[in-house]
């Protein structure tokens, strides 16, 4: 019985309907949550505090880095429904939808490898990495906030090994939530569209030094279809509760966070949509929950230290193929110097471990089914002001897994104020993805006796990154960031025939290359009309190395467009109602072949009352298209129409 099944019972009907009315009713008169990002100016912006660069607060201009930031109030002018929706709004990524609950989300390429899932991104929720262990990438049907709450989200194009470890490779993504202190008071969310529905709340309140809120949402996706009419079966249902308390005491500042789901997604069958056959796999059941904290102090002469630790605990079930359970504990330790001379310098611990236990099948297997790894780091990095418009930035982690030991991941950035408005920086960097659980331990049954063993010879993927950025604002009311990078690959992963020729291993025989531009740009026409505009190319080029014989694995670079572009408007026609239009072009991909599409999307928003605002919100309006998978279980996007009501007080 499903999620939503239940609440169509009266007793719980009767429950929940009544419970959204009260959180709406508990609204009361007074101004409402202050908008972010979207009413600063173009000088504004570009002076907005980053902190995933350097793990500490600095302006986005005197960043060096590519680093584009979602501010809260651009995921609701957006009209995102989801981490992914959001993520759309990053010209430096690609999203590609699969089903429902499923994507494929890449920085600069390497969108997956040998029949793998994307797995060098790293991505954070309020610091807690959210990768999985099992092979590098992220569930994404698994991560889920409450966008209402999401104070921004910081884009990192590139390597960023350094501050954040081996597989923030090609990229790093931190979503940061909105304090305690910054989302009192009542709030409530009921949506509807055509491919399904969300209702949420959120209560804040005060008590004594501390402030807090609760959340709790609850989700349905209906199936979808192909672009021949047949059902896909990938529905999804899902509910989530939460909490977040921050306080002060002196110089102390506390911050405590946890979440708890449970998820329901059908399979659908592989080719059973070409077939037209009945045939169903068992539905996935997900469920999880999640304890964080953090302790910083303000240190005398302009230090500051930091503790975070962590417990994740999930388990995913997919039946017949295998279910996983694990549990992740992790301690970070963060120390930032007091300026010396010209030398501003931060240190860090950071020591994680994971209890996974795979239940195996006749489909695959992980050998042992039970294991354990633990991955302990120390990170450095010295920013040197070499003159008051020059910065050196050196730094290195040392980074030890079970599989190849210690990795090393240094990096060097040069960043140049030529003028108050005009940035340059470059930068050199050595990032690392390290082995998974599914590169060295999966298994295949088959005859003889395996299709498929574990690469227990599987190497470290190494990726040599150069990057050349601008960021500035070259007219009045126009910011304009621009980055050029050139990626070297080695020791990618490879499927190799055994000389036996009975069975399949992992290798690591794979090298290339990519190199591409990455730019985006803000104009604002007016007072109320601010229009942008990003851009990427890339070109990739793999080569397997000699003794490899995986045929297939050059053929990776085709998971990539070799451009994307979009143009978003955002007219505001007076203080109670905006009309947010975007246009997307992604370029076809080779392998699978999926051919090009441009998406229209737009949303008008109304508020009608102080507390109450409505949303009407329109996906692909000039047709349905396809964004991955090969065509025996594409799903077809298609128009799509929804209703947001948000009252809060």
């Amino acid at each position: 019985m499903t999620i939503f099944s239940s609440l169509r019972r009266p007793r719980l009907r009767a429950l929940v309907v009544p419970l959204a009315a009260a959180l709406a009713s508990h609204a009361q008169a007074g101004d409402p949550q202050a908008a972010d990002f979207a009413d600063l100016s173009i000088e504004e912006l570009a002076n907005i505090q980053v902190t995933s660069v350097s793990k500490k607060p600095e302006h986005l201009q005197d960043a060096p880095a590519s680093v584009f930031v979602i501010g809260g109030d651009d995921i609701r002018q957006a009209g995102a429904r989801s981490i992914p929706d959001a993520l759309r709004l990053a010209p430096s990524l690609h999203v590609g939808q699969l089903s429902s609950y499923a994507y494929s989300i890449s920085a600069r390429g390497l969108n997956g490898s040998s029949n793998s899932a994307p797995n060098k991104l790293l991505v954070m929720i309020d610091g807690r990495s959210v990768y999985a262990p099992l092979f590098s990438g992220v569930f994404w049907d698994m991560q889920d906030v409450m966008l209402e709450d999401v104070e921004r989200i910081e884009v990192i194009s590139g390597p960023g090994g350094t501050m954040w470890g081996v597989n923030a490779v090609n990229g790093v993504i931190n979503i940061i939530t909105r304090s305690a202190q910054a989302s009192q008071g009542s709030l409530a969310v009921l949506h509807g569209a055509s491919d399904g529905g969300d209702v949420a709340f959120r209560q804040g309140g005060r008590r004594g030094d501390a402030r807090w809120r609760v959340y709790g949402k609850v989700l349905t996706r209906t199936h979808g279809d192909t672009a021949a009419g047949t059902r896909v079966n990938d529905a999804w249902n899902q509910a989530q509760v939460g909490f977040r308390a921050d306080w002060q005491r002196g110089g102390d500042v506390f911050s405590v966070n946890g979440n708890a789901y449970r998820g329901e997604l059908e399979q659908p069958e592989p080719g059973a949509v070409v077939t037209g056959t009945a045939l169903r796999l068992g539905d996935i059941d997900t469920h999880g929950a999640n304890l964080a904290g953090r302790w910083e102090r303000v240190l005398a002469g302009g230090g500051r230290l930091a503790v975070q630790a962590y417990i994740d605990h999930t388990r995913r079930d997919v039946p017949p193929a295998f279910s996983e359970s694990l549990d992740i504990v992790d301690v970070q330790l963060q120390h930032a110097l007091p300026a010396w001379g010209a030398h501003s310098l931060v240190w860090g611990l950071n020591y994680r471990h994971s209890w996974d236990d795979v239940a195996n099948s006749e489909v695959i297997a992980f050998l042992p089914a039970r294991d354990e790894q633990t991955w302990a780091s120390l990170f450095a990095q010295d920013e040197i002001a070499l003159r008051p418009d020059l910065r050196l930035t050196l730094g290195a982690r040392i980074e030890r897994n079970d599989y190849t030991g210690n990795e090393l991941l240094p990096t060097a950035r040069l960043a140049w104020r030529v003028h108050p408005r005009h940035a340059l920086w470059t930068a050199r960097s050595r990032s690392v993805r390290a082995p998974t659980r599914l590169d060295v331990d999966a298994y295949v049954p088959g005859r003889p006796p395996y299709l498929l063993r574990g690469g227990p010879r599987v190497r470290a993927e190494v990726a040599n990154v150069f990057e050349l950025g601008y960021r500035g604002q070259p007219l009045a009311g126009l910011s304009f960031s621009a980055t050029l990078f050139h990626n070297e690959y080695d020791h990618l992963r490879t499927q190799e025939v055994d000389p036996t020729r009975t069975f399949i291993t992992f290798g690591s025989l794979m090298e290339g290359a990519a190199t591409g531009i990455e730019m985006w740009g803000s104009y604002q026409l007016s007072g109320a009309w601010r229009m942008s505009a990003g851009y990427t190319a890339l070109h990739e080029n793999l080569r397997l190395k000699a003794g490899s014989n995986d045929l297939a694995g050059p053929f990776n670079s085709g998971k990539n467009p070799e451009h994307t572009l979009q143009l978003r408007s955002n007219y505001s026609l007076d203080d109670k109602r905006e009309l947010e239009v975007a246009l997307r072009k992604v370029a076809a991909l080779e392998h699978p072949a999926v051919p090009g599409y441009w998406a229209l999307d737009a949303r008008f928003g109304w508020r009608l009352r102080p507390h109450l605002e409505v949303s009407v919100v329109g996906r692909n309006l000039n047709g349905g298209h396809a964004e991955f998978r090969s065509i025996a279980n594409r799903i077809e996007l298609g128009r799509e129409l929804g209703v947001k009501l948000v009252w809060q007080d």
